[in-house]
């Protein structure tokens, strides 16, 4: 095991939509119920460039240390901890300082306990070489596992399945996944195909190809189809029994329900600037839809999310950046041209 230094390499910046700047800050000192991690990987989500543009400022502290998809090994431990050992792969997932006793805890939905506190939010980040976290909150990553793949499962890949999971769709039923060439929805016709589910794919025509080289069975462009409700209720004989939107835009939010199947469930994901859409409740109330909500995922939807690309059921497309690089991959999220999950490498 290597020395731990005395400082680290972090990325960030004092104000929103300020300098992203690449400092030295002293090694973080685990507690006794924490871990200290030295990563090697922090995948890099698009709720990071939110952060930093200031959409979440009711949730976001400044300065800011960026990320929340780190993967690493175990370096230190501190006094009480007791099922951790050194070189331990470790996963630091976004929601974590759970109460562990409130009713959300007990029941596994962790990430809505009050007392929840997320990484690159409203406190220090993945965008730094160390961190720490308490030992009950951290992620085993499987031995022989690529913690480069680890990384962005623990966002952006326990979103998507948690997600489809929430629209209750069985196998051999159909789901739209909208916003699918992006990151999450590149995650999420894996996942479907993986579960069992029919996938019809919609965006812009430019990431046809992509989604169905992942595994979607129609694709329908987003921007240019005429009356898109019309015709994703054609193609599925009645509409899709599920529909996940990751698009952060309200249109395809309320898009989604004119074309569900009846007593379909909407699941929305994506986070518009604007957050209020217009909802019919006749249609609501008559067809017997759900609309909900879905974040993140639980431990135990983290490990399941995990398994699926251990097992190569889902692949995760990496494009690897130094530390300095993720500004640039800021402006490449801004312009929709990032469809794989890009890594923040900290060997480069």
């Amino acid at each position: 095991m290597s020395t731990i230094p005395v400082s680290h390499r972090v990325l960030i910046f004092d104000k929103y939509n300020g300098p992203l700047e690449v400092r030295q800050f002293p090694v973080p000192e685990p507690e006794d119920d924490e871990l200290l991690v030295k990563l090697e990987y922090s995948g890099i989500c698009h709720s990071d460039l939110h952060a930093w543009c200031g959409d979440f400022a009711f949730a976001t502290v400044y300065p800011l240390i960026g990320g929340h998809e780190g993967a690493g090994r175990v370096v230190k431990m501190g006094a009480k901890v007791k099922d951790w050992k050194l070189g331990d792969l470790a996963g630091v997932k976004l929601v974590n300082d759970n109460c562990l006793n409130c009713e959300y805890c007990k029941t596994g939905n962790e990430p809505l306990c009050d007392r929840s506190r997320m990484y690159g939010f409203i406190r220090h980040g993945m965008f730094q070489e160390y961190v720490t976290i308490r030992d009950v909150d951290t992620i085993r990553i499987p031995d022989g596992m690529s913690l480069a793949a680890a990384a962005p499962v623990l966002c952006g890949g326990v979103t998507a399945y948690k997600a489809l999971q929430e629209t209750n769709v069985n196998a051999g039923q159909i789901v739209v996944i909208t916003g699918a060439g992006g990151g999450l929805g590149s995650f999420a016709i894996q996942y479907a195909k993986a579960m069992g589910m029919r996938v019809v794919a919609v965006d812009h025509s430019s990431k046809k190809y992509h989604c169905e080289q992942l595994g979607a069975e129609w694709f329908v462009d987003g921007f240019e189809t005429h009356d898109i409700a019309d015709h994703i209720r054609k193609i599925t004989n009645g509409g899709p029994h599920g529909v996940v939107s990751f698009a952060s835009s309200k249109k395809p939010m309320e898009q989604a329900l004119e074309y569900i199947r009846k007593r379909g469930t909407v699941v929305l994901v994506g986070l518009p600037k604007d957050s209020k859409i217009l909802v019919d409740t006749t249609p609501l109330i008559f067809n017997a839809l759900t609309i909900k909500g879905s974040v993140i995922g639980s431990r135990l939807d983290t490990d399941e999310a995990m398994d699926f690309v251990f097992r190569g059921a889902v692949k995760v497309p990496l494009e690897f950046v130094k530390l300095e690089d993720v500004p640039n991959v800021y402006e490449k999220m801004k312009k929709g041209l990032v469809t794989s999950r890009v890594v923040v490498d900290f060997s480069l």
